[in-house]
C-alpha cells in the first residue's frame, strides 16, 4: 500500500492520522481500529509522515488562496532544500524543493504571477 492508500483506508476504518509537533504520527479513533493499524503505521512511518506533512502544507496554501490568485506557503525557509508549497487558484497546487541559497519567496511569487498572470487576463 502507498502512504496515501494507508491514510485513506485507515480513515475509512475510523482512524485519523495527523503529524505531531514532535515529528511523530498521532493516531486517534476507536482503540481497536487504531491497534489494528499501528503495525502498518510503524512500518511505513517516514513515508506516511511525509504525506501527512504534504497534506498539511497543501491545506495551508489553499487557506491562503482565499480571495487571491496566488499563494505561497513555506514552513521553514532555513531548511535545505526549502519546501515551497504554491497555490494558483483554479489551476493547481504543487511543491517545489528549492536549494536554500537560491530561495527567495518574493521572486518566486513574481515569476508565478508573470507566467500565470497572462492566463488570468485571457480568461
Amino acid at each position: 500500500m502507498t502512504p496515501v492508500e494507508i491514510i485513506e483506508q485507515a480513515t475509512v476504518e475510523g482512524v485519523t492520522l495527523a503529524p505531531s509537533p514532535a515529528g511523530t504520527i498521532t493516531a486517534t479513533g476507536d482503540q481497536s481500529a487504531v491497534d489494528k493499524w499501528l503495525p502498518t503505521i510503524r512500518d511505513n512511518k517516514p513515508s506516511i509522515l511525509c504525506e501527512l506533512q504534504r497534506e498539511r502544507r497543501r491545506a495551508k496554501v489553499l487557506a491562503l488562496l482565499e480571495g487571491k490568485r496566488f499563494a505561497l506557503f513555506v514552513d521553514d525557509d532555513k531548511t535545505d532544500p526549502v519546501i515551497a508549497t504554491v497555490g494558483i487558484r483554479e489551476v493547481a497546487t504543487f511543491e517545489l524543493a528549492i536549494p536554500r541559497h537560491s530561495y527567495d519567496g518574493m521572486v518566486l511569487l513574481e515569476l508565478i504571477e508573470k507566467h500565470y498572470g497572462e492566463n488570468y487576463a485571457n480568461n
